[in-house]
């Protein structure tokens, strides 16, 4: 079962407090943002609440029409030129039923943002992501297993060792078609985040 909504049970609360302090920040209304996000008003409401556990495609509308990356969201700002994340700090951004989780590991600050997720995909799950904003480019390197990559309408089967570059600005899915867990790392390189 394919669930694309954030996993830590704390998150949400502290994810819309980030996003409607980020809002307030440049004067706009829940229209405003609605509008320039192309999310509904009730779910950006929802977000703010966070009464929502908002999917991961939601979750990068809204940061991306703020100007801000997506680990900002959660993460508490370092002053310093080194940003160590530790294991136990990663947040679990989706749970899928058959064991899967994707954990963002590392970002980058805007204008021109970098994810480091680290996925695992249960036996037989599947993950549809929606096409990122134009531009958006993503490396996926497997660990462990086979994954099924599909952009648009092209598919490639992967093998541990294998590794892609695609552009994320399409609709993909990652697929483990296989019967034991499959891991892989994926890169996510998003420039002119936030530009108006």
């Amino acid at each position: 079962m394919n669930s694309p909504a954030v996993a830590d049970a704390g998150l949400p609360t502290l994810i819309g407090g980030r996003v409607r302090a980020a809002r307030t920040v440049r004067a706009w209304t829940l229209d405003d943002l609605a509008g320039r996000s192309g999310v509904s008003r009730r779910m950006v409401v929802n977000v703010e609440q966070g009464v929502s556990n908002a999917s991961i495609a939601t979750l990068l509308r809204l940061s991306t029409t703020l100007g801000i990356s997506l680990a900002s969201l959660v993460d508490l700002p370092e002053p310093v030129a080194l940003s160590v994340r530790r294991r136990d700090e990663h947040h679990v951004f989706w749970a899928g039923g058959l064991g899967g989780r994707a954990l963002l590991v590392a970002s980058t600050e805007p204008p021109d943002v970098v994810e480091l997720w680290d996925w695992t995909l249960g036996p037989r799950e599947t993950y549809v992501s929606q096409e990122h904003p134009g531009g958006t480019r993503e490396l996926l390197h497997v660990l462990t297993g086979s994954v099924t990559l599909t952009v648009a309408d092209q598919s490639v089967v992967l093998g541990a060792g294998d590794a892609v570059g695609f552009a994320g600005d399409r609709p993909h899915t990652y697929a483990n078609d296989g019967k034991r867990s499959a891991r892989f790392s994926l890169s996510v390189y998003q420039p002119g985040v936030g530009a108006s």
